[in-house]
């Protein structure tokens, strides 16, 4: 078969492995040829498309990003997309096409197997963690360690001072890195988008810990986490979401902290540090598996799926279990986490 791949919206730790291991596989193994589709859905709407063969992908286990580019482009944006998008992959000679992405790119590869009948198969990613119907999406674990190095780091300064310090990561709905990272990196206080975020309890914890001599304190924070109003605004991507760059929670957090206390307080954004850089040795070992299934799961003719990791075994699962409903951090799991607040 010839077999199509693309990676869409946020770059992540991890994609070039799954893009070497598929096409290793899928060569390999069962004989497919591979046309790599450039910068995400992007790339079938304008035939954009890069061959794919085991010299274009050696040496790409621990390479960051993507080599096929990425992009927010939806398809069901654009007047005839999906349809085009259709087309196009009969035009260029597509048996299947493996798509890896987070939500809004596997709900593309869902509709589209749905609507027009594309072999599409899907690989969870998601710094956030936020898909349902796998345990783990690659690039996550690393983004946590990047955040938690930072926090360590952080930590000794804002000791060195007497400083608060709010750390603000990703994760627009769910709050998964600044749980992780945040209980891994002894924070103070977590706020995290699934519950609703007061600052006066976080200016509480810190009260507690000057009573107890602890001039410092770190707070992590969910990019994501509405203060006030909730109101944010900004730039829409083709997908609906608000850019959240300008929204500057950790800024308010830090800026409410300092009037409520006195204290001197910072705010850091570690952004897109998180998504660069090179994967851990986790996210390269799940990736990889993630690029042999999918490629497995192409041969299977198992479309309309998308490759899992269920305990220690990768399997598949519809696509639309994975993008049906947001996989959020549960409240007795952060209710562990705040054993250690304050």
């Amino acid at each position: 078969m010839r077999v199509g791949v693309l990676t869409g919206g946020g770059d992540c730790p991890g994609l070039n492995a799954v893009i070497r291991a598929a096409v290793r596989a899928g060569i390999t193994r069962y004989g497919h040829e591979f046309l790599g589709l450039r910068h995400g859905w992007r790339g079938l709407l304008e035939c954009e498309t890069t061959p794919l063969d085991l010299d274009v992908v050696r040496g790409l286990i621990g390479k960051g990003g993507t080599i096929l580019g990425s992009s927010r482009t939806n398809p069901y944006g654009h007047e005839g997309g999906a349809r085009n998008a259709a087309d196009n992959m009969a035009a260029l000679g597509l048996d299947a096409l493996i798509a890896i992405g987070g939500e809004d790119t596997l709900g593309v590869a869902n509709r589209l197997h749905h609507d027009f009948g594309l072999r599409t198969v899907g690989v969870p990613k998601t710094i956030d963690n936020d898909l349902s119907g796998t345990d783990y999406t690659f690039g996550f674990w690393t983004a946590v360690q990047i955040a938690v190095e930072a926090i360590d780091r952080l930590t000794t300064t804002a000791e060195s001072h007497d400083r608060v310090i709010v750390v603000e990561v990703m994760g627009r709905h769910a709050g998964w890195i600044a749980l992780e990272s945040g209980l891994a990196g002894g924070a103070d206080a977590i706020l995290i988008p699934e519950l609703a975020a007061d600052p006066d309890r976080v200016v509480a914890y810190l009260r507690e810990r000057e009573a107890r001599d602890q001039h410092f304190a770190i707070v992590v924070v969910s990019e994501g986490v509405t203060l006030g109003d909730g109101t944010v605004t900004g730039a829409t991507d083709e997908f609906g979401h608000t850019s959240l760059a300008a929204a500057g929670v950790g800024e308010r957090l830090a800026g409410y902290i300092a009037n409520a206390t006195g204290k001197e307080a910072r705010a850091v954004v570690l952004g897109h540090v998180q998504r660069g850089g090179t994967p851990t040795a986790f996210d390269r070992a799940l990736a990889t598996r993630y690029g042999i299934h999918a490629a497995r799961m192409v041969d299977n003719g198992a479309f309309g799926r998308m490759a899992a990791l269920r305990g220690a075994e990768i399997i598949d699962v519809p696509i639309e279990e994975a993008v049906g409903t947001l996989k959020t951090v549960p409240p007795e799991l952060f209710a562990d986490a705040e054993v250690f607040f304050g």
